[in-house]
């Protein structure tokens, strides 16, 4: 078997997630670090691998894979032990990408939405139309919690692992989602249940202190 790569920067989000996936299908990664505040993104080998120079970016042999949701769905489908992180049945499967397009699409873009103009832009306020937005995508997580453990049903899935990933990040930055409860309790159970949890938590936390010391006080 060919030698897995995962080209991953841990205060990403994005890149955490697929390495969750990763830890969670139990396949040895071997992890290249990909800076992105020192632009290595940019060097020409990165981007000749990857011409969107994005992390995370999967080589496995000759394969290359980015965007962490696709790269989690493969590698369940080709080394997972079963299908639970990832269901073959056609409804099941179904619902799981959904939660991942909503990682995608909302939950993440509006974490982004947040952080991404302090990191890069200067900003140092955080409008309140941006919270409440965020504030909305996590009662929707606290919805897709209701009568089941995990987001997409009785299993973990690789959707538990992205989600888990954006919200970490945000947490980090000092965010409380405690009054989302169903959110938090499920927030918990990922710390203790999800493998390589931790390993996640130290890439937010470095992730949220790159935020908070650009944030003007009280924002978060």
């Amino acid at each position: 078997m060919p030698t897995v790569e995962l080209y991953h920067f841990a205060p990403s989000a994005p890149s955490r997630a697929a390495l969750l996936a990763a830890r969670a299908v139990g396949i040895t990664i071997d992890i290249k670090v990909i800076d992105l505040f020192q632009k290595e993104h940019l060097k020409p080998d990165f981007v000749k691998l990857n011409p969107q120079h994005t992390v995370p970016t999967l080589k496995d042999g000759d394969f290359v894979l980015w965007d962490s949701h696709a790269i989690a769905s493969y590698l369940v489908q080709l080394y997972g032990k079963d299908d639970k992180l990832y269901p073959k049945n056609p409804q099941q499967k179904a619902l799981v990408d959904q939660r991942l397009y909503f990682d995608l699409g909302v939950l993440y873009s509006r974490i982004r939405d947040i952080c991404f103009p302090v990191l890069f832009l200067g900003e140092t306020l955080v409008s309140e139309e941006k919270k409440l937005s965020l504030e909305e995508a996590l009662g929707w997580v606290d919805t897709f919690l209701t009568g089941r453990p995990w987001l997409a049903g009785t299993e973990m899935t690789i959707a538990d692992c992205a989600c888990a990933a954006s919200i970490s990040s945000i947490i980090a930055v000092g965010y409380d989602i405690s009054k989302h409860k169903k959110t938090y309790e499920w927030y918990e159970k990922c710390k203790i249940e999800m493998p390589g949890f931790n390993e996640n938590l130290e890439g937010a936390e470095i992730f949220g202190q790159a935020v908070k010391s650009k944030l003007a006080p009280n924002q978060i």
